[in-house]
């Protein structure tokens, strides 16, 4: 597991204003519910104003994350959950929403809080989800990241 090393959260976040979509795809539910439920603890404590959209899989969160910055999103928060089976269709669909969720942060100016999970197994999800027992809370972390490049990027162009 990486989150070794992982930053220390500190200080006081405002997000009052910010406009923050959550996208997250609908397999492995238990994980992927832990996940939203850490996105919202960080939205909720920081402020922001956020929403939830639900999509099939991962491989369709590039589309939707655009999607809704070009609507007006500050920011959007990716989460899905992506298991290695016994096919390459593990690699075209990490890579695929890896790069895709690149792009659109690139394209677009506004940041991605990237929580897609790329799993060998559903143990280790078990354990990065934020659920009781969890080492990782990588939907929180994702939030925060999302929440504090859109700070950074207002403080900027302000």
């Amino acid at each position: 597991m990486s989150g070794k090393g992982a930053p220390q959260v500190s200080g006081t976040v405002d997000a009052t204003g910010l406009d923050v979509v959550v996208i997250a795809g609908t397999w492995h539910e238990v994980i992927s519910d832990g996940l939203i439920a850490g996105a919202q603890r960080a939205l909720e404590t920081y402020g922001a104003t956020w929403r939830l959209v639900r999509v099939p899989g991962s491989f369709e969160l590039p589309v939707v994350a655009k999607a809704a910055l070009e609507a007006g999103a500050d920011a959007v928060v990716a989460l899905g959950v992506i298991i290695r089976g016994g096919t390459p269709h593990f690699q075209f669909v990490s890579s695929a929403a890896t790069d895709g969720l690149t792009r659109v942060a690139l394209d677009t100016g506004k940041p991605v809080g990237f929580g897609v999970l790329t799993l060998d197994d559903e143990a280790q999800g078990i354990a990065r989800a934020g659920l009781p027992g969890s080492d990782e809370d990588k939907g929180f972390e994702a939030a925060d990241a999302a929440v504090r490049t859109a700070l950074v990027l207002r403080d900027l162009r302000g």
